[in-house]
């Protein structure tokens, strides 16, 4: 039971008699008395006509997936299984997260009909995002007291990574059409996969020259002499592309309001949907000392399905990253010379000792590419020497990027290469890596 501010109302109009029978206290009381019995008596009156939220029945309707920051629907059905038309408020207690709008809805429901109410929802956190209980207040025809009740109507959506960085991915495969000689550029003497033969001609590489093909075309009866036939390359497909992502505790860091392991998130979609049209296959794992998400064995649209639907319910855990075990959990995934990317925060050298420790491991057999989000106000704060104050956190914020560049420099010394940018611009930048890589024949 609830009481309306209707009801306040009305008991404190008890106050005027008190207040003009100021004189007689006696009868100012009892007045007093009387009208706060009267408002009781009506209250009960009006508590007894209410319908019983009890006699509601509910159903729901909602999306199973929706990205972050898009707006998405709810629907719940509410039907009215009495005999008197219910009139209240129907409060669905969506999790504050899932962003729901409105809280409350005025309802007005006949005897033996239904009623639909939406809430849209636009969710400001990944993850599984619930509603279990719905609050109906049913207000009788006065509308000073209502029943309430809380019913069960369970129901969650899927709240998937936004990846904001498609953006980036029309002119990403325009360069790797390119690289591949799908356009007009031809680009030779790169990669590692047989293309087709021609004619030598100068400038070509001599190691290019078949010498098979060679004498199969040559015609001493045509006049023309040997016909010198050489190789052509193209970048090799079907490579393999594991991503790391480290999700310990350096991963919950907020950087320009994004969590650092949302924007890892985000660049290994990009490379992901880059690396699968290049024909490559693409394997992901997010670990910290035991598997958060793992991603084998998808090609195509299932990749990127199946990456954002483990990705989802992926947190930080704010424990140490075992770095020791990472090297086997890679060999479990993949036997071949792979593009192994490690997903981390380059901090200070003591926090990147494990990394560094288990690097050698990994680029005895595998390609390895370190991808790390920088702070960009820790870069602007070097510009700022007005206060004293600012001289103190430029001097801060140097001695912070000066430990990146040693530990960078510590990683490309024992074989592995680096990408680091800030959230908006790790993303291409570790595409445009992927490229390069391609393009030098590495990969």
């Amino acid at each position: 039971m609830t009481v309306s501010g209707r009801f306040v109302a009305l008991l404190a109009l008890g106050a005027v008699p008190v207040v003009l029978l100021g004189g007689q206290a006696g009868l100012a009381y009892a007045a007093l008395g009387g009208w706060v019995l009267l408002c009781l008596a009506l209250g009960s009156i009006d508590l007894a006509l209410a319908v019983s939220p009890r006699r509601l029945r509910l159903s729901r309707e909602l999306p199973a997936r929706v990205r972050l920051g898009t707006e998405a629907t709810s629907a719940l059905f509410v039907t009215n299984a009495g005999t008197r038309t219910l009139r209240g408020t129907l409060r669905d207690a969506w999790e504050p997260s899932a962003g729901a709008e409105p809280t409350r809805t005025a309802i007005a429901i006949p005897p033996g009909e239904r009623r639909r109410v939406q809430v849209s929802l636009t969710p400001w956190r990944r993850g599984e995002r619930r509603v279990e209980q719905v609050t109906v207040r049913a207000w009788g025809p006065l509308g000073l007291w209502a029943r309430q009740a809380t019913l069960a109507a369970p129901g969650r959506i899927r709240v998937l990574p936004p990846f904001a960085s498609r953006k980036h991915l029309p002119s990403r495969l325009a360069r790797l059409r390119e690289l591949e000689g799908a356009t007009s550029v031809m680009l030779r003497g790169q990669g590692t996969e047989f293309d087709s033969l021609r004619e030598y001609v100068r400038g070509d590489d001599v190691r290019s020259i078949d010498w098979r093909a060679t004498a199969r075309r040559h015609d001493p009866t045509g006049g023309r002499g040997a016909r010198v036939m050489v190789r052509t390359w193209r970048p090799e497909r079907d490579r393999r592309v594991v991503l790391v992502i480290d999700t310990a505790r350096t991963s919950a860091a907020r950087i320009a309001d994004e969590p650092r392991i949302d924007t890892a998130f985000e660049a290994s979609l990009l490379l992901a949907a880059l690396a699968t049209r290049a024909g490559d296959r693409v394997d992901l794992l997010a670990y910290d000392r035991v598997v958060r998400g793992r991603v084998q064995g998808a090609a195509g649209p299932e990749l990127l399905s199946r990456m954002v639907d483990a990705m989802a319910g992926i947190e930080p855990a704010l424990i140490e990253m075992d770095w020791s075990a990472v090297p086997a959990q890679v060999g479990a995934m993949t036997s071949q010379r792979s593009l192994v990317v490690l997903l981390t925060s380059l901090d200070a050298p003591g926090g990147s000792r494990g990394l560094l420790s288990v690097l050698p491991q990994l680029t005895r057999k595998h390609l390895v590419l370190v991808a790390s989000v920088t702070d960009p106000d820790t870069e602007a704060a070097i510009a700022r020497r007005d206060r004293r104050e600012d001289v103190y956190l430029a001097a801060s914020a140097e001695r912070a990027l000066l430990d990146v560049a040693r530990v960078s420099a510590a990683v490309r010394r024992l074989g592995g290469e680096v990408v680091t940018g800030s959230p908006a611009d790790l993303p291409p930048a570790l595409a445009d890596r992927y490229l390069a890589l391609k393009a030098a024949g590495r990969l």
